[in-house]
């Protein structure tokens, strides 16, 4: 209900019912004008209950702190948006990489949900201590609606009171002044209309309470919906938003797992297709080489044609340095046959020429 709409229902209890009328009227026969202190006295009973509820009030409301729960609230929030995965990429160090992700991602969850479980442990607490100040605050409400209905009485009671002396007593009053024209006559009509002021004032007082309590009741409610709000949020977070993020976080782990699965599976069949690939090659290479090496003979026809041929250059060299040799030894011969004849022809000349 809005402070409007509680505005205009508590207003329209200021009508009162038959019974009620009866007791303003009751009431209204037993006030004494001339009780100066029953005059003083009247209403104040209720005013004080008014000013001590009213304060009553006032402190419910000085010491609740919404911005705190609003903060509490704001905190879960802030622990589920900074929950956030991180991609890991690369081939190599690959199961390395996302074994600590996933270690990662759970310490992050834990570190979350201890936080966040805090939280919700303050957020109860407050929770309960909410539901107790809304369940309060009817009790006030209803206190308040007491209060009202008495300001009425008392209001109702004190204009009755006033429309009687107008109308009745001051009148005559006035009338027998004016006949008999003594001073105690005049001072006394005097006196009932000062009276009469006087008392005027003070349902005027008891107005103005009145609408204190008028103005409080849609205020009353106001903080009491406020806290109801705030019961409803703590409970949509306990019992909705903290349970729905804690399955996802199941659901992202096994997603996680999942996903890892199905990428070492990925990097097996690659790496398991790329050793294909290399051994493949490898056995080529090695069948061609084997091949290769079976087809050779035992020596390389290039080796017998190189070892001919350096064999023949060999023979030639050899047959030329036999010619050269005995070319050499012929003109050696011949050398020694003329220096022998030389010698010869030496010897006979010095022994011709000794005889």
């Amino acid at each position: 209900m809005s402070m409007n709409e509680e505005y205009q229902t508590l207003t329209e209890q200021t009508s009162l019912t038959e019974e009620e009328k009866a007791r303003a009227e009751a009431f209204a026969g037993e006030i004494d004008l001339y009780d100066s202190n029953a005059v003083l006295q009247y209403g104040s009973g209720v005013q004080k209950k008014m000013a001590d509820f009213s304060e009553k009030a006032l402190e419910n409301v000085r010491t609740k702190d919404l911005g705190e729960i609003g903060g509490l609230l704001t905190d879960v929030v802030t622990e589920l948006k900074d929950f956030d995965e991180e991609e890991s990429k690369g081939i190599f160090g690959f199961f390395k990489k996302n074994a600590n992700k996933l270690t990662a991602m759970k310490a992050k969850y834990d570190k979350a949900e201890a936080n966040i479980s805090k939280i919700c442990k303050t957020l109860e607490g407050y929770q309960v201590q909410l539901m107790k100040d809304a369940a309060l605050l009817d009790k006030m409400y209803q206190q308040n609606l007491e209060y009202y209905k008495e300001l009425n009485l008392y209001i109702a009671a004190g204009k009755k009171k006033i429309e009687d002396v107008r109308t009745k007593e001051l009148p005559e009053m006035i009338k027998k002044a004016e006949t008999s024209g003594f001073p105690e006559d005049i001072q006394a009509a005097k006196d009932l209309e000062s009276l009469c002021v006087r008392f005027e004032k003070k349902v005027h007082d008891l107005e103005l309470t009145r609408m204190i309590a008028v103005q409080t009741a849609p205020q009353i409610r106001l903080v009491q919906n406020n806290d109801t709000l705030m019961v409803e949020k703590i409970q949509s977070t306990i019992v909705n938003t903290v349970p729905l993020w804690k399955s996802q976080m199941v659901l992202a782990l096994g997603v996680e797992h999942s996903s890892q699965a199905a990428a070492a599976q990925r990097e097996v069949t690659d790496m398991t297709n790329e050793l294909l690939r290399r051994n493949a090659e490898k056995l080529k290479m090695a069948s061609v080489e084997s091949a290769r090496e079976s087809e050779r003979g035992i020596v390389d026809m290039e080796t017998l044609k190189a070892t001919n041929e350096s064999l023949i250059s060999t023979l030639d060299e050899v047959m030329q340095i036999q010619q050269e040799g005995r070319t050499k030894r012929r003109e050696a011969e011949q050398e020694i046959q003329r220096l022998e004849g030389e010698l010869k022809a030496k010897l006979l000349e010095i022994r011709r020429l000794k005889k």
